[in-house]
């Protein structure tokens, strides 16, 4: 396992990064918004993954569901944000939001971006165990499959999870199919980028709801991505390629 540097931001607190993940990400920061550029994947990911946080916020909050900015008034965190491919979707939704990502090149094609669209967006170069606050909704989708440490890594999301917040991940799941689809196809035919994946780090539902438990968050919604000839991506019961989690705090007793 790489080596993890220690956080400034909570005394003896683990670092999620590992520096070999982050120069990966930090060689695509420049073509990052090019949607047939190494980040292809994401992009082709990304309605669905909005469609999924939309249905959540709405149900979370009882929003009307054709409203606009259903994120009026509430604070958004997208951990590992890349180069503002969530972010951007959430302000327009009327979050205040916050990326973080643990490279600076990314983030500074983030805060081009972001500008360019005239969206403001508080975007920072670090690690999550640095930030301080709650936020309202908390996202990280295609994330903890490259940290060091899945469980602190969790915990620290819970950390910065306001009461009644919700929380939404992404992540391949760890089966076969996905190792075929995504490593074996998706990576030996070049169309994401080598290297992006270890199989090792990939986590089944099961795993990440025992995860969840341990960091005080309750898994209250799986779906998966899936993949077929005639449908090519898209939402669907099964999970065993690549599949999205909501969480909420559990309440005090």
């Amino acid at each position: 396992m790489a080596e993890t540097s220690r956080s400034v931001g909570l005394p003896g607190a683990t670092s999620s990064i590992v520096p070999e993940e982050v120069a990966q990400f930090a060689s695509q920061a420049p073509r990052w918004w090019d949607p047939d550029g190494p980040e292809a994947m994401l992009h082709k990911l990304n309605p669905m993954r909005l469609k999924y946080i939309r249905d959540w916020i709405d149900q979370h909050w009882q929003c009307d569901e054709c409203g606009r900015t259903p994120l009026d008034g509430k604070t958004t965190l997208d951990v590992g944000c890349g180069a503002g491919l969530l972010c951007e979707p959430l302000a327009r939704l009327g979050a205040k939001v916050t990326g973080v990502d643990a490279s600076p090149e990314v983030i500074a094609v983030a805060r081009q971006h972001a500008s360019a669209m005239g969206l403001s967006i508080d975007y920072r170069a670090g690690d999550v165990q640095e930030l301080e606050g709650h936020f309202d909704l908390v996202t990280s989708l295609e994330v903890i499959e490259h940290v060091a440490e899945p469980a602190a890594f969790l915990k620290a999301l819970a950390r910065r999870l306001a009461p009644g917040g919700l929380l939404i991940l992404s992540t391949p799941n760890a089966t076969g199919w996905s190792k075929l689809m995504m490593i074996t196809l998706g990576e030996g035919l070049d169309r994401i980028p080598r290297g992006t994946h270890d199989f090792d780090k990939f986590i089944s539902p099961e795993r990440m709801k025992v995860l969840l438990a341990d960091a005080g968050l309750h898994c209250l919604d799986t779906e998966g991505i899936a993949w077929s000839p005639t449908r090519g991506l898209h939402r669907s019961d099964d999970m065993r390629l690549n599949y999205l989690v909501a969480a909420a705090l559990v309440p005090s007793k």
